[in-house]
């Protein structure tokens, strides 16, 4: 039996990872801080024992999924991926150019036998899902996103601010202040994920350009972000307006593509209401997309679409898992 570590299982992305491994043949190890070790961890319908973490626990263990931040990462990766294989969640490693940014339904074959992998950005996964198919067939020759990001990005307290800033709401301009976020999220949204870069982007939104070129091996793509965190809990919605360099015969052509494409669910027929949400794509594995049209500026060379993912599965742990399941077949 194969032995996995969750590293920073308390967290909202660590908690979702040790669900996805409940129903596996996996043996479980859930590590965590001093302060967690000897307490009891409920995920699904198990309840594990927290270990502290160390070096030597991990290197008993064939797999160890980093859920933890990235100047955690930085300081243990290497040295654990000296014995196990290492999947890291956080930004740690992504833009090293060793070390493979892997979504495996789209480059999974580029996979060569590292023993470090990096799991990518939350709204680079759950774009690249419908982006990967749209470019095998199409080519694109430029990205424009705008997303809409759940509280979860930042982490579990920040989801428990947002229900109690909700109740507790009355109206603006009382109580708008805010521990997790730069300001009150419940009933606002707010144009900032992440610290801002010196070209005026956040690094969030830089992250989804650094991380979709290397992901699609397009390193010189036109892209452009525009990041807005949203008072919704788990799942992240994203516009998308594309551009690309072969023409679109019909958007039924786009449709029937999509439909067979892993991981991806289309719901697209808006006369009746249908199309992605949070409310319906929450706890799902698929990507949902829909209002799929004919971009009005490029015409038959583009498309808007609009998709929407659970930031914690799709996002994060579920990919995560599926590059287990790549590198242990």
């Amino acid at each position: 039996m194969k032995k996995v570590a969750v590293v920073g299982c308390t967290g909202a992305v660590g908690m979702t990872m040790v669900q996805l491994l409940e129903d596996t043949e996996y043996e479980v190890v859930c590590m965590a801080s001093e302060r967690s070790a000897g307490k009891r961890l409920k995920a699904g319908s198990r309840d594990y024992l927290i270990e502290a973490f160390s070096v030597e626990g991990c290197a008993a263990c064939d797999i160890v999924f980093l859920c933890v931040s990235g100047t955690f990462a930085l300081e243990y990766g290497e040295r654990l991926a000296e014995n196990a294989y290492v999947i890291d969640n956080s930004s740690a490693f992504r833009y090293h150019q060793e070390i493979p940014l892997l979504v495996p339904p789209i480059n999974g074959q580029r996979y060569k036998g590292e023993k470090l992998i990096a799991n990518p950005n939350c709204s680079s996964a759950i774009a690249l899902m419908v982006l990967g198919p749209l470019h095998q067939a199409f080519g694109l020759d430029s990205v424009i996103i705008s997303t809409y990001q759940a509280a979860s990005g930042a982490g579990q307290p920040a989801m428990l601010e947002l229900r109690e800033k909700a109740r507790s709401f009355s109206d603006y301009g009382d109580h708008d202040d805010s521990e997790q976020f730069a300001h009150n999220l419940a009933f606002n949204v707010i144009p900032q994920v992440d610290s801002f870069e010196a070209n005026g982007y956040t690094r969030e939104e830089m992250k989804v350009v650094w991380e979709l070129r290397k992901v699609l091996d397009e390193p010189v793509l036109a892209i452009s972000t525009t990041a807005v965190r949203v008072p919704t809990l788990r799942s992240h919605a994203e516009s998308l307006s594309l551009r690309f360099k072969k023409p679109i015969q019909s958007l039924e052509q786009v449709r029937t593509l999509l439909r067979v494409a892993p991981g991806v669910e289309v719901l697209d027929e808006p006369s009746r209401g249908v199309y992605p949400m949070p409310m319906t794509s929450t706890y799902k594995h698929a990507v949902e997309v829909g209002r799929i049209r004919y971009n009005l500026i490029y015409g038959e060379h583009g498309l808007d679409l609009f998709i929407s993912g659970d930031q914690l599965l799709r996002g994060a742990a579920l990919n995560a898992f599926e590059i287990m399941q790549l590198i242990t077949p």
